[in-house]
């Protein structure tokens, strides 16, 4: 009862808005201008309550305008009065244009980037072309269609690709994404079914036996190493360690230089080494219970 009352009370608060903003009085040019200055010079806030009550009309048109995406038109109306107050911060009024035609751009666009964030959990595009495709696609394949008196074919989606700028692909994808709405993986399958949609989704990630698994491989392999480098020389575990062993590995003449021998015979010792290690750790993959009884 009190969600159906709160929703009773949203709906008039709504049509109040539209009711006071529709009843507004519209600025002549003159005092628009006048306002737009008082605000922007002196930071008069009854100046820019003015100018943006009166242009509230602006921002319930355009809202309805999107109407069709699904979305809640109180929600498209709270975004383009954000879109409404930013225009009124970086409006020049010294310029010759009407604040009408300013804030338009700004209410639309506000809108629009609040309808790509919601529309889908998938994400739409970011580019200009590609939001130009999400609000356009409609429109043109409608007039597409009624111009051939069927649905649209390979060469409609490539005019509609020259006309905006994108792929032939780009409006493959996006006409997949209008065609349906999101649905939800909680959803079970049929109107009387009791298996959801997740259920039937398969899980690559390890099970616990395999990850128990992994990470015993893991330190088995890191003894197995350590025990083999023991079988070097200090010199030699010197060259594994700085060439093969660290994110960044030394050259050879930088060894060179640490040790006092020239970069050739380092690339000697590190070769012999490397042998060494391999045949170390042979040893232990195949003869790995023996090894381990002996402590090596």
């Amino acid at each position: 009862m009190v969600a159906l009352s709160d929703t009773a009370d949203t709906a008039r608060a709504n049509r109040r808005l539209i009711r006071e903003s529709m009843a507004a009085p519209l600025l002549e040019r003159d005092h628009e201008r006048e306002l737009a200055v008082r605000w922007r010079q002196q930071g008069d806030e009854k100046a820019l309550h003015e100018l943006v009550q009166s242009y509230m009309r602006l921002v319930i048109s355009t809202a309805a305008k999107f109407k069709n995406y699904g979305l809640p038109q109180a929600d498209l109306v709270q975004e383009g009065v954000v879109g409404l107050m930013q225009a009124a911060a970086r409006f020049e009024p010294e310029r010759d244009v009407r604040f009408s035609t300013y804030a338009s751009w700004w209410i639309r666009s506000a809108m629009q980037d609040f309808i790509l964030r919601n529309w889908s959990v998938v994400r739409t595009g970011t580019t200009a072309a590609q939001k130009s495709l999400f609000f356009n696609l409609r429109r043109l394949r409608a007039k597409i269609e009624e111009g051939t008196g069927g649905r649209l074919d390979d060469s409609g989606r490539a005019k509609i690709a020259e006309e905006l700028g994108v792929s032939r692909s780009d409006v493959e994808d996006m006409e997949m994404r209008l065609s349906g709405a999101d649905q939800s993986l909680n959803a079970t399958i049929g109107v009387d079914g009791e298996d959801a949609w997740q259920d039937f989704l398969a899980d690559d990630r390890p099970n616990p036996e395999e990850t128990i698994a992994e990470l015993k491989d893991g330190k088995t392999r890191s003894a197995w190493l350590a025990s083999s480098l023991m079988e070097l020389s200090e010199r030699e575990r010197v060259i594994i360690r700085e060439r093969r062993l660290r994110e960044e590995g030394s050259t050879l003449e930088e060894l060179g230089v640490k040790l006092g021998i020239s970069k050739e015979r380092v690339r000697q010792i590190e070769h012999r080494a490397l042998m060494k290690l391999k045949n170390a750790l042979l040893r232990r993959i195949d003869h790995p219970a023996e090894l381990a009884l002996l402590g090596a």
